[in-house]
């Protein structure tokens, strides 16, 4: 546990902010140990926060905020026991005892909020494969594709998608895997392309139908209390490759050399946000998320994947926050951690209006509890009516 002296390496904009006192409640920034070598992708955090700046932002509006670093069981044991009110944290699991815990099962076991998707939706996300059927599943456009290894497919007849097509890890991100050569139009180019995936990611290939329209990225945040979501769509341009295309692929997203402009077109803008709200649902996300979108060549928009932890640094989820709201980095910050705070307020006003239904009228509990009305009680102006449950 320890307090961290702060960088301010994004520009700060707090005029839309209003706090007259700091909050009473307890904040935790979870974080592991670093990797010695700076550029390795450190598979068990999805979120590379800078707990510094977060640490120096959440103080000014909450009393208690602490940086803790998990080394052992012991010490997610400790964080067990002093019940934060949130824990602010981009780590996804520790590896204590040759398994993997995942932090957010950790945390709903012991009933402590934290800021983001719970891991059946992580799996969800994380595996390309199983987010693409959810799409399909839930009738939400993506591109044709199928999963494969080297040597599954011997000929050109035999690959049952049609050139051009895209070739991605199956289960990587960052575009890590992505380069020049993902756009195959040939049979060698697509063995070629397998074959360098596996060797140098480790895993499966996606093979898609090349979708050749604009790429954009629309951020979501959940609001904790109602739900509601709101959909930040941005366009992303990236410059022409040696072959004349425009690939977000690692090389432009490390060097950050692409072009993030605002949607202006209200056509475009609604379709976008309508199909990244329906695929936040569809996965379970929860809190924030991002869904990347490309255009076929009617221009009719696509899923490509999602991120249910995007990076809080200066990337897409940020801008999109800036350019669809005009929120600075605090604001987003503060925003994350209230929805987070309002999801746990959220599910003990439930628990209070079971507990004050059950007092109120022991037969209707006697009918919640055979599943004929729901524990919610509708406000009539006068004593509590509670609502029929309804066979779907």
């Amino acid at each position: 546990m320890k307090n961290l002296e702060t960088q301010h390496t994004i520009p700060l904009k707090i005029e839309n902010i209003t706090f007259n006192s700091k909050s009473d409640q307890t904040i935790e920034i979870v974080i592991v140990p670093k990797l010695e070598d700076k550029n390795a992708h450190q598979e068990n955090v999805g979120i590379e926060l800078d707990e510094d700046l977060i640490f120096e932002i959440l103080s000014k509006h909450y009393q208690h905020v602490q940086v803790t670093q998990i080394n052992t069981q012991r010490d997610l044991d400790d964080l067990a026991g002093r019940r934060p009110d949130l824990v602010f944290s981009g780590v996804k699991y520790f590896h204590f005892n040759s398994e993997n815990l995942w932090l957010n099962d950790f945390l709903d076991s012991h009933d402590i909020a934290y800021m983001a998707s719970n891991r059946a939706a992580l799996d969800g996300e994380h595996d390309k494969d199983r987010a693409k059927r959810t799409m399909q599943k839930a009738n939400i456009n993506t591109a044709c594709f199928f999963v494969t290894k080297p040597d599954e497919y011997l000929t050109e007849d035999s690959i049952p998608l049609a050139f051009p097509l895209f070739i991605k890890p199956v289960s990587s991100g960052d575009s890590m895997g992505i380069d020049a050569n993902s756009i195959v139009t040939n049979f060698l180019g697509f063995q070629s392309k397998i074959l360098d995936i596996y060797r140098n990611q480790y895993c499966s290939s996606m093979v898609e139908t090349y979708l050749p329209g604009k790429e954009y990225s629309v951020g979501i945040f959940e609001d904790g209390v109602s739900g509601t979501l709101r959909a930040m769509p941005i366009e992303i341009i990236a410059e022409p490759n040696e072959n004349g295309h425009r690939i977000l692929d690692f090389d432009i997203k490390r060097n950050d050399s692409e072009k993030v402009l605002a949607v202006t077109d209200t056509r475009i803008h609604k379709a976008l946000s309508d199909l990244a709200k329906n695929a936040f649902k569809a996965l379970g996300g929860k809190s924030l998320g991002r869904i990347d979108i490309k255009m076929n060549e009617n221009n009719v928009p696509h899923f490509i994947e999602a991120n249910l932890m995007p990076g809080l640094r200066r990337g897409y989820f940020y801008r999109a926050c800036l350019l669809n709201l005009d929120m600075s980095y605090e604001q987003m910050i503060l925003t994350i951690a209230e929805n987070g705070l309002s999801s746990k307020d959220s599910q003990l006003d439930v628990l209070t209006d079971t507990t004050q239904l059950q007092t109120q009228n022991a037969s209707a509990v006697h009918a919640i509890d055979r599943g004929m009305v729901s524990a919610y009680p509708v406000d009539s102006g006068h004593e509590a009516v509670y609502r029929p449950i309804l066979p779907v």
